[in-house]
């Protein structure tokens, strides 16, 4: 063979390479196209900002992937979500939903049901919080929801403004009544406001004592429960606390709410533990060391808050299974769930992480105290809600009629006997 059949036999076997290359590149292309997804999370904050720290580690196992994080405001978040799922328009492939808000949803067949195939969260069941588990359920029996952050009801309370009116943490944690006749005290001392709104006390009040079955303001039968002995008393108390001016009249996230903070003008908050880190980061950090954490008086526990994430059943199907797999590693990954724990004081749902020495350490802005023992140890005490599409709407209406009792003296039954009647003709709608 010549030198030049040589380079022409090269040439044609090049040229037939080359096309060969072209062929497998073609029939590769289409698959690495395909594999380019865009995965959409609509969320609010903090969640936003848990969502996103996570991702670089997850996105590590789907280098592929892209994730947008939509962002909106707590109301105006829950307000798009209700939208879309009734519309089928806009839908993110994974959402996020305050506990408050879940049973808008749950009812409905807008949410997937994550107790089937392909997903069987019932085989995880056992790694979450019971009563955060619990709550993602509806009446037929399905899951709707993961949780991902708890909100153990704790009172927070500055060391300071009870020492120097001599009022005790027992005082305040004895009972409910101990707890006004303390504020009474810590009023006559040094002029501080036991707490923001007496509507808080009545807010923790009718979370507990709570009966399997029942939800905060219906029952599984969608029965009203407000006329119950528990709404009675949180009235009673919040209408004690106003008699002797003991709360501060202001509302929760305002500019007044955090300046009392800031100057100690408000004594406590009954609230979930999630405030401690918030005051710690944001709300009132020049005050570290001053404020202490404890159980709720009379031995009470309540859960306050609480976030799940959930798939909407018409977002695209072929973004489901990769939002499955990203709802697993932020809610299943013990890692994830301490690094928002760490990060952003979202206590975890798992209880793979709640072993961790980080619950054992102390909290400065606490004193030293290691509150998060007690906060875990309330976690496991709290008995399962029931969440109700007509929460919210049933809160609005409980805050009503609290204000005319506050405001107008109106008589307790009454109230809630009106509230009944308003909340019965919306209960199945």
């Amino acid at each position: 063979m010549t030198t030049t059949q040589r380079a022409k036999r090269r040439a044609c076997f090049g040229s037939l390479l080359g096309l060969l290359c072209l062929c497998l590149m073609a029939l590769v292309m289409p698959q690495s196209a395909s594999a380019q997804q865009v995965l959409v999370v609509a969320a609010y904050p903090a969640v936003d900002e848990i969502v996103r720290a996570a991702l670089p580690a997850w996105q590590r196992l789907h280098p592929n992937v892209e994730v947008k994080v939509v962002s909106r405001q707590f109301a105006d978040h829950h307000t798009a979500m209700t939208t879309a799922l009734s519309t089928a328009v806009y839908l993110p492939d994974v959402m996020a939903l305050e506990v408050g808000y879940l049973g808008r949803f749950s009812p409905g067949f807008g949410l997937e049901d994550l107790s089937r195939p392909p997903y069987e969260l019932a085989r995880f069941k056992h790694r979450f919080v019971p009563y955060a588990y619990q709550q993602a359920h509806n009446r037929r029996g399905e899951v709707v929801a993961v949780p991902t952050d708890i909100g153990p009801g704790t009172l927070l309370f500055r060391h300071d403004v009870l020492a120097k009116a001599g009022v005790s943490e027992a005082e305040l944690t004895r009972s409910w009544d101990s707890y006004v006749a303390a504020g009474i005290k810590i009023k006559a001392a040094n002029g501080a406001f036991l707490l923001a709104h007496a509507r808080d006390i009545k807010n923790i009040l009718i979370r507990t004592g709570i009966q399997p079955g029942e939800g905060l303001y219906f029952d599984s039968q969608s029965r009203v429960l407000v006329s119950s002995p528990r709404f009675v008393r949180a009235f009673e108390l919040a209408r004690e606390v106003r008699k002797h001016k003991l709360d501060a009249r202001v509302v929760a996230w305002s500019a007044d709410w955090t300046e009392g903070f800031k100057r100690g003008s408000i004594a406590t908050q009954l609230t979930g533990a999630w405030l401690a880190g918030h005051l710690n980061s944001w709300l009132a950090p020049d005050t570290a060391g001053r404020w202490r954490a404890a159980q709720l008086p009379e031995g009470a526990f309540a859960a306050y808050g609480g976030t799940f994430f959930a798939i909407p059943r018409k977002a695209d199907p072929a973004n489901k299974a990769l939002a499955w797999d990203l709802i697993q590693f932020l809610t299943l990954n013990r890692e994830m769930q301490l690094r928002a724990f760490k990060a952003q004081d979202a206590f975890p749902a798992l209880l793979d992480a709640h072993d961790d020495p980080f619950f054992e350490q102390p909290i400065a802005f606490l004193g030293g105290q290691t509150a998060r023992v007690g906060w875990r140890d309330a976690a496991r005490r709290i008995q399962a809600v029931d969440v109700h599409k007509q929460d919210a709407f049933a809160e609005e209406v409980i805050d009503t009629e609290l204000d005319k009792v506050l405001e107008r003296g109106k008589d307790i039954h009454t109230a809630l006997a009106d509230a009944e009647r308003l909340l019965t003709r919306r209960a199945t709608r």
